[in-house]
């Protein structure tokens, strides 16, 4: 057991501020082979927050789950910190900063959210550390704040990345960092480093024993002794580390091995001169099994699996000439384990990702046969396939929402798909990633100028409408009804078609008011056209006065149609009846002064007249007699 092979030592101390409120929190625990240690610094306003608990306890739970120390690992933990945070029942907002460590006793790999610090201390020196994730940290890297000016910045408490990020949420995660015996671990909140520099802390950890207690109450007391104004919690851990786990399997492969060669060694002694040249070359052929052998080790510890494939076959072939069964056995579970990490890697290259997961998984079963050589390989592989995988699951929900018509939503997957995809540096899943997003945005985009399209289409039906309604009510008031009834006939089809009752209404009592018109004005017409008769029928006859009447009420009527042309013909005609008329009375006056023989009868008919009672004139039309008809006439 790798606990049980290794000596971790923890020890911690955690005060409250003034108030006696404490929001720091730490939470480890060690299994037999792997250990999580979690610390949590609340900096939410509430002084009664249980924000760092809460995160400390989610930490701890999803190790627990899972116990391991790899990448997904350790972002589970964080996620399920964060969520805690998220999720929590409280009347406001929760936020804390969280450092995570796991370790499977050989190495360790930390992950960070906020201003907790870490440091790796070997042989009295700082080996590994942190780096805030703070607006003061960014400062420094940029060289506009000196690094021994941080715990006074007024910015060191403002952060990028926190616990209860409900987006954005991107902690650091530490690459493995290999563990030597006699290594320290300090684990501390802002309520340490704002009072004690790393020049102190770096004295203490040289002057340390092997106890961590003993150092925790040293850093304590220097903490103390500076009796700062306004001394809020601090968190201190420390974790001893007096022992690393050392592999076994090495030694026993070491013995194996001399196992096999020492009875050789001694067979090969005791032969002759004659088998001298075949013990050569069975001792060439072991050495180079042996080294195919280890050479298949070492290539298969670098991940190169391709030149440990090609080792593991020659050295196979040796130890089958040789009929030597251990190493056939031990070989065999290599060439196994190698095929099936290089299948993994052919799925992998062939995007066949569930495949991949699953060769991975077998890789990791053949792993055991060979004391888990390359299973670090196999697990990073695994958690790089498994993000692949859940990068396309996250595009194909994205897909499955767009055809729910949950665009919003749809686009959310998309951006989760991307972040992923950047953070495991996986460009073609992040390009299917992009991909989608353009598409998505390309077809919102088609919509909107469908329906723009839609709504000028409609517009152009309704102004086509409006300037047939504009030029049936001009044709109208110009009495131009039948231009009229087309255009309102035009309009009110078009509103029809495009649903305008409304409209459509005012159209059609329009074009009824027209047809009432035109009725109307046929009237008039038939009506004049009798005049004009009953006036040639006069003229005709030789009563030009009743033509002369009925002409101008002809013309009346055509004078109010607007009828220009026939008030025109009418006034001619009329020219012409009077003409007509006084060539009748010049042939009568002619007439009369040749013919003597009716003088009398004249002056008789004149007298005839005298003597008759004076008779008013014949009323001829509206505000005309029969003097004014004369007069005109002429």
């Amino acid at each position: 057991m790798r606990k049980q092979n290794s000596e971790f030592k923890t020890a911690f101390t955690s005060e409250a501020e003034c108030d006696l409120k404490n929001t720091d929190y730490f939470g480890f625990v060690e299994l037999d082979e792997f250990a999580c240690y979690v610390i949590a610094d609340g900096i939410d306003d509430q002084t009664d927050a249980i924000s760092a608990r809460l995160a400390v306890s989610a930490a701890v739970s999803a190790f627990s789950e899972a116990p391991s120390m790899s990448k997904r690992t350790m972002r589970a933990c964080l996620r399920a910190a964060n969520k805690a945070l998220l999720e929590a029942k409280s009347k406001m907002k929760l936020k804390a900063s969280v450092l995570i460590v796991l370790t499977n006793y050989t190495k360790l790999r930390y992950g960070q959210a906020g201003n907790i610090r870490f440091r790796l201390y070997r042989n009295g020196f700082v080996k590994v550390q942190s780096t805030d994730q703070s607006l003061t940290a960014e400062l420094v890297k940029k060289e506009k704040v000196a690094s021994d000016k941080v715990a006074l910045h007024e910015e060191r408490n403002n952060l990028y990345a926190y616990l209860g990020q409900s987006r954005e949420f991107h902690p650091f995660i530490s690459k493995k960092i290999k563990l030597t015996d006699a290594d320290a671990i300090a684990l501390y909140t802002r309520g340490v480093w704002q009072h004690i520099d790393e020049g102190e802390l770096k004295d203490a950890f040289g002057e340390a024993t092997t106890e961590p207690q003993e150092l925790v109450n040293n850093v304590e007391d220097l903490l103390l002794s500076r009796q700062p104004k306004q001394l809020g919690k601090y968190t201190f851990v420390t974790i001893f580390i007096n022992k690393v786990f050392k592999d076994p399997n090495k030694k026993r492969r070491i013995r194996r091995i001399l196992m096999i060669v020492i009875p050789v060694l001694v067979m090969l002694t005791i032969l002759s001169v004659v088998l001298f040249v075949q013990y050569r070359k069975k001792q060439e052929k072991r050495a180079q099994m042996e080294t195919g052998y280890t050479d298949t080790i070492e290539y298969i510890q670098s991940d190169n699996y391709i030149r440990a494939q090609e080792c593991c076959k020659d050295a196979l072939e040796l130890a089958d000439q040789l009929k030597d069964s251990k190493m056939q056995k031990e070989l065999g579970n290599y060439q196994k384990l190698i095929e099936a990490v290089l299948t993994a890697e052919d799925y992998l290259d062939n995007k066949k990702y569930t495949d991949a997961q699953n060769a991975y998984g077998e890789a990791a079963n053949r792993s055991k046969y060979v004391d888990n050589v390359g299973i670090d390989y196999i697990e990073d592989r695994q958690e790089l396939t498994a993000d692949y995988i859940a990068v396309y699951d996250l595009i194909n929900l994205g897909d499955t929402l767009v055809l729910n018509l949950q665009p919003d939503k749809a686009e959310e997957k998309y951006m989760e798909a991307k972040i992923l995809a950047g953070e495991i540096y996986f460009d073609e899943g992040r390009q299917a990633a992009i991909d989608a997003l353009e598409k998505l945005y390309a077809d919102q985009k088609e919509e909107k100028e469908a329906e723009n399209e839609e709504l000028k289409e409609e517009l152009a039906k309704q102004e086509t409408a409006a300037n047939y309604m504009a030029q049936g009510n001009e044709a109208f008031a110009q009495g131009d009804y039948e231009s009229a009834k087309v255009y309102y006939s035009s309009a009110q089809q078009s509103y029809s078609d495009m649903g305008d009752e409304t409209q459509g209404a005012v159209a059609k009592e329009k074009l009824e008011i027209t047809e009432n018109k035109i009725s109307q004005r046929d009237a008039q017409k038939q009506e004049a056209e009798n005049y004009v008769q009953q006036a040639e029928n006069s003229a005709a006859a030789g009563d030009y006065l009743s033509a002369k009447k009925y002409y101008l009420l002809a013309k009346d009527v055509y004078a109010s149609l607007k009828m220009e042309d026939k008030v025109e013909e009418i006034t001619r005609k009329m020219d012409e009846v009077g003409i007509q008329e006084q060539q009748a009375q010049a042939a009568a006056t002619v007439a009369d002064e040749s013919s003597a023989s009716q003088s009398e009868t004249v002056a008789q008919v004149q007298e005839s007249r005298k003597s008759q009672p004076e008779t008013k004139p014949e009323k001829i039309g509206p505000g005309i007699d029969n003097g004014s008809v004369s007069e005109n006439a002429g």
